[in-house]
Order: C-alpha cells, then sequence, then structure tokens
C-alpha cells in the first residue's frame, strides 16, 4: 500500500480538514493530477502533508486497489524484453540456417552420416572413399568360413567358394541421398543407421553350399524310449527333427554373411510326440523293475521255464501313449518262443489221425488228444510279474489239445479208393532225386472238401538245404540247370491224376515249349516263389494223394470216393513253326539241344456222372508251345595248331 493509504487510517498522522462524508461514493486518485501540482505550491508541512489532505481524514479503507506510481515503467520495460528474446531466437534461426546452408554444401556428395554396413562405418565419406573402405574391411570376409547355425546343428560355409560376393557401388548406392529434413540430419551426429551389403550371388553354387549344410542338418524326429542291452536299461532322450529351408536360407545367408557373426539359417522343426518326463517315468516305474529278476513258469513234475532278465528286452518295448508318454508294450509270443521249449517234455502233443495205405486199402490210424501250455493264458500275469519283487513264479496253465482231424473227422472224409492215377517217366538222375524228395513231402496229404491245395506250399522251400541238387530247367526259353530242377514232372504227374479223379484247376502252366514225354496240353511246370500247380476239391468227400517213385518213373494216385468219370481229347497240332539257332558258350550253363518246332493243340475235358453217365461239364483248354531252339555250346578257347605230322581234330575250326 502507498503511504497515504497508510497515514489516512492511522489517527496519530491524520492532516487537519474537512471530515469526509459518511458514505463516500467516489475515491480519489492516490497521486494528485499533474494540473493541481502545479497551481497550488506545496505548503510548509511538505509533500507528505499536501498528500494527505487531498483526501478525508476519515475516509475508511476500502479493497480497491491502488496503483503504485513505479507501474507506469513495467508494460516498457516487458516489451523491451520480449524484443531482446525475440532477437536472440532469430539470431539462432539464422545462425541454424547458415550452418544448415553450409552443412549441406560440404556433404552433399558424401555419405549421410552414421551409415554402417556390416557394421563398418562409411557415413561421411564420399562415395568413392566409401567403396575404398567397404573393400578393405569387408573384401576379405568373402574368403572366411562364415559359421552358420541350422538349429541346433552348427556348420561353416566360405561366401567365395558358396558364389556369394559384393555389389561395391549398390551397396553405397543403398545408403541414399543426403536428407532434407534438418532434424534427421541432426540426429545423424548421434545415432547410426546399418544397411546391409548387396550381394551377388551364383545362385547354382550357393544352392550347392546350403544342400551341403542341409545334409549335415536334416535329421528326422526321435521318439523318446527305453531300449534294452542285455539286463542294462538305456533311456533313449527325446530329439525333434529338423529340415533345413533351402530357398529361404539361401536367402538369410546372402543377407548377412558380411557381418562376420554366426547366420541363422531357418529351419522346419519336427516334433517329436514324446517328452524327457514320460522318458523318465517309464524307465523308473516299468523299465528298471522289469530287468531285477528273473521270470519263472513252474510246470507239472517240477518243470520249470526261465525268462531271464538279460532277455526281458525281447518280450518288453515301449510306444508312445499320445500322451507324452510311453506305453509299455508285452510281446507274449516272444516270450513264449523263450518259454515253451523249456516246458516242451511236459506236454503231451495231438496227433491227428491218418489213413494208412500199408494193406493195400485205406485204414484210419486213430487220432490222439493231447495236453498243451496255454502260453497267452499263462503269460496274463506277465505285466505285473515284471514289477513285482523276487522271486517272480507264476504257474503254468495246461489244457486239452484236439488234433486237427479226429478219428471220426478221418472216417467221414470217404476216402476208399482210387479215383485219379497217373504215371511219368523217362527222367535222368538228378531230376529223379529231385522228384522223388518232393513226391515224399506230398505223400500222404488229405484235401478236405472245398480245400485247395497248392504243390509250392505244400513242399515249402526247394534248395540245398532241403537235398534238391541241381537238375534240368527252362531259362528263358532254353534248356539250363538249377537246383531242384526236374519237379515239373511231379507236377505234370500230380496234374493228370488230379484231372482224372475230377478235381477242380484252379492254377497250372504249360511248358513254353512243348516236352515230349508229357501229353500234349495237358501238362504243368512250376517255379519256386513264381509258377505253382493248385487245385480245389469240389466234392462233399476228402481226397488222399499217394505217390510212388522209382528209379525210372513217378506215380501219383487220388484216394476219395468216386463219383464221376473224366474223359480226355487232344486235338491235331496245327500252327507249327521252326526253331532258331542259338550259339552260347560252352559251360555249366549251356546245354545242347537238337531243337524241335513249335506248334498250337488243344485238350478237351469231360465230365461225366458215374452213376448216370450224364454230361458234367466240358472244358477246352487251348495252348500254343515254342519251338525248341537249337542250342550249340561253343568253346572260346582256340585248337591247338596241328603239326606238319598231324590231321586236323574234331573240333579244330573250319569242320
Amino acid at each position: 500500500m502507498s503511504d497515504e493509504r497508510d497515514g489516512a487510517q492511522d489517527p496519530e498522522n491524520r492532516t487537519d480538514g474537512p471530515e469526509p462524508d459518511e458514505n463516500p461514493t467516489e475515491i480519489m486518485p492516490a497521486v494528485p493530477a499533474q494540473p493541481a501540482a502545479e497551481s497550488e505550491p506545496a505548503g510548509p508541512s511538505g509533500p507528505d502533508e499536501s498528500a494527505a489532505s487531498a483526501a478525508p481524514a476519515d475516509t475508511p479503507p476500502t479493497d480497491t486497489a491502488v496503483a503504485d506510481p513505479a507501474g507506469s515503467d513495467e508494460a516498457p520495460a516487458s516489451n523491451r524484453r520480449w524484443v531482446k528474446y525475440a532477437a536472440v531466437v532469430a539470431g539462432v534461426i539464422a545462425l541454424g540456417a547458415i550452418a544448415y546452408a553450409v552443412d549441406w554444401v560440404v556433404s552433399a556428395d558424401r555419405v549421410p552420416r552414421g551409415v554402417t554396413v556390416a557394421g563398418v562405418a562409411i557415413g561421411g565419406e564420399s562415395t568413392s572413399a566409401a567403396e575404398q573402405t567397404l573393400r578393405a574391411q569387408l573384401g576379405p570376409r568373402a574368403d572366411r568360413a562364415v559359421p552358420v547355425r541350422a538349429g541346433t546343428t552348427d556348420s561353416e560355409v566360405v561366401p567365395a567358394q558358396a558364389g556369394v560376393g559384393i555389389d561395391w557401388s549398390a551397396t553405397v548406392a543403398r545408403a541414399g541421398a543426403q536428407p532434407i529434413n534438418p532434424v534427421t540430419r541432426l540426429t545423424s551426429l548421434f545415432t547410426s543407421r546399418e544397411i546391409g551389403v548387396v550381394s551377388t550371388v551364383d545362385d547354382a553354387a550357393l544352392t550347392q553350399a546350403m544342400v551341403g549344410v542341409q545334409q549335415q542338418t536334416d535329421r528326422a524326429p526321435r521318439e523318446g524310449n527305453v531300449v534294452f542291452e542285455g539286463a542294462q536299461v538305456v533311456p533313449v532322450a527325446p530329439l525333434a527333427g529338423q529340415n533345413l529351408q533351402v530357398d529361404a536360407a539361401k536367402d538369410t545367408f546372402a543377407d548377412d554373411w558380411a557381418f562376420g557373426t554366426t547366420v541363422e539359417l531357418p529351419v522346419d522343426v519336427v516334433d517329436v510326440s514324446v517328452t524327457q518326463a514320460g522318458v523318465d517315468a517309464a524307465l523308473r516305474d516299468v523299465a528298471t523293475p522289469a530287468v531285477a529278476a528273473d521270470v519263472v513258469v513252474t510246470g507239472k513234475d517240477g518243470a520249470t521255464a526261465t525268462l531271464p532278465r538279460d532277455q526281458v528286452g525281447t518280450v518288453l518295448a515301449f510306444t508312445p501313449d499320445g500322451d507324452g508318454g510311453l506305453a509299455p508294450q508285452y510281446n507274449v509270443e516272444a516270450a513264449t518262443g523263450i518259454l515253451a521249449p523249456q516246458l516242451a517234455g511236459t506236454e503231451i502233443k495231438p496227433k491227428d489221425a491218418e489213413i494208412s495205405l500199408a494193406g493195400g486199402s485205406p485204414k484210419v490210424v486213430p487220432s490222439v488228444t493231447g495236453e498243451m501250455v496255454q502260453w497267452p493264458k499263462t503269460l496274463e500275469p506277465l505285466p505285473a510279474l515284471l514289477t513285482a519283487p523276487a522271486p517272480r513264479a507264476t504257474p503254468a496253465v495246461y489244457e486239452p489239445a484236439q488234433p486237427a482231424l479226429t478219428t471220426e473227422g478221418a472216417e467221414a472224409l470217404g476216402i476208399r479208393e482210387v479215383i485219379g492215377e497217373y504215371t511219368t517217366g523217362g527222367f535222368e538222375y538228378a531230376s529223379g532225386v529231385n522228384i522223388r524228395l518232393a513226391a515224399s513231402e506230398i505223400n500222404g496229404a488229405i484235401v478236405k472238401p472245398g480245400e485247395t491245395f497248392s504243390l509250392n506250399g505244400y513242399t515249402g522251400p526247394r534248395g540245398y538245404a532241403q537235398g534238391y541238387i541241381d537238375s534240368g530247367i527252362i531259362n528263358n526259353g532254353r534248356p539250363d540247370k538249377a537246383v531242384g530242377g526236374g519237379i515239373s514232372q511231379l507236377a505234370t504227374t500230380l496234374y493228370n491224376a488230379s484231372y482224372f479223379a475230377g478235381m477242380e484247376d484252379v492254377d497250372h502252366t504249360e511248358h513254353s515249349y512243348y516236352i515230349s514225354r508229357y501229353p500234349a496240353a495237358r501238362e504243368a511246370t512250376v517255379y519256386e516263389g513264381a509258377i505253382d500247380l493248385k487245385f480245389r476239391n469240389p466234392a462233399k468227400t476228402g481226397v488222399m494223394i499217394q505217390t510212388i517213385g522209382t528209379g525210372s518213373n513217378i506215380t501219383v494216385r487220388i484216394w476219395g470216393t468216386k463219383t464221376v468219370d473224366v474223359e480226355s481229347v487232344t486235338g491235331n497240332r496245327t500252327n507249327q513253326t521252326s526253331p532258331d539257332t542259338i550259339t552260347l558258350p560252352a559251360g555249366p550253363h549251356c546245354v545242347a539241344s537238337s531243337g524241335a518246332p513249335g506248334f498250337t493243340v488243344s485238350d478237351t475235358r469231360i465230365i461225366t456222372d458215374a452213376n448216370t453217365g450224364a454230361e458234367i461239364s466240358r472244358n477246352t483248354r487251348t495252348v500254343r508251345y515254342d519251338p525248341v531252339p537249337v542250342v550249340k555250346c561253343v568253346s572260346n578257347e582256340p585248337a591247338p595248331e596241328p603239326s606238319e605230322d598231324s590231321a586236323p581234330s574234331e573240333a579244330s575250326p573250319g569242320r
């Protein structure tokens, strides 16, 4: 407040003057008007008294602000300050503009500041200097091995060998022009911008390099598992599979190789379904207890069979359970293979009824009911046994075992008379050995009503291990030799016996060329694993095969109940063809032949009812035989030159 306002309120400082109105309506200015000061000189009491007399002494204080006499100078001073500020700002802007212009002129032909290429700074350099810098710093990297990682596999690639280099001018050009934005130019003083390299690529070479990496990195997924090595349990940790994305890997390598750090190549991951926790659980809860002790099966009369702990791995295995774990699988068949032989002496095997021809006519030899260990039932407790504490034992379960052919079944077959018979001969010694061996294997074979007999299926393999020897065969249309040769004669004899017995032909194949000791269009060949002889028994009664072999011939009889008569009608030979001549090196696989013509012929089988004579069926089969080639076996060794006193030998050339 001014001194004047303070004085008006202080009774001690009041000056003489008229009393103010009780209700003043106007407040006088705190500073007297200039004219009043000029017209009326100050009294002897001085300025303070004059100021006090300007207002009534009793004027009460009011809230109206009283202007400070000095306030009249504040506005001009403030304006002067703002002018100064504006001048400073204008100066700064002017200086910035000048600096921007100077910077633009100086750096217009240079790489923008802050630019780096594969970690090499080139900002602020001219394009030519920047290229020289890059060549010096990055050029040698093309010849150095760059580490690459694909999934979990590490490898190396030399860029130059992979057809990868640097396009220097394009790399520098990638930095771009100087920025116009002044803020960008300013911030470039404190920041950096990585632009990478522009690579040159030989696509074929880079593809080859990535395929080489792929060969190291790709792998199939490995499921977690538990396996056994004897009595030792071996956990197999799960491992996801991975496949390198070759095309994407090429792009990644071309972009990142120059940095000199490990390049992460993209892979497709093939997940596994079994977790490590699943492996650990199977190991702890199943596998480890399983090999802790042997498993014993007790049989009759104190006999025992043992599954040793070191063979548990043949019985117990694990498969994924679909929930991250492993499910145990128990191979009862494998366990039976280990245990059954040990209790075989306690079993009574069933024996089929037989039909004996010892007395010249069929007689049924009764069957025998056996008593055998039922291993599936016996091994039902196996899972529990393999986790039980020692000793681990379980009793064998024995049950009656019925024969496949009982006495009653054999008697009901109706095998009582010969219904078909055929004999062939004229074979050589080696063929005779094979023919008689195969004939002995099918002798006594019974074919029940509706069943199909297979010669190959009944004899099984016919090799050296089974006692067969080398003999004649037809190989690619010409005579040759092989183990088991000659069996076709047995096939032909059996085919004709079944033919006249009224059996139904299921499968048979004639020889490629005609063999004179067989009936034309009514013969058969066989070859293990490829060509078979099969016939079906269409009768309501069974049939039995009897074979009789001698040193010169083989006879096959079909026994059963006669219900039909069979007649064979052979047609004329037509369309004869002449043989070709083949010359082969002399040796064990060259069988000389004089040849024979080929021809076409047919056979008609007529089946009639044995009681009424009524025709049941008539079927014709036409066969075309190739000509038998003329085979000449010629030695490759030259004949010795004759002396002057000797005549040419029969083997000499020119005879």
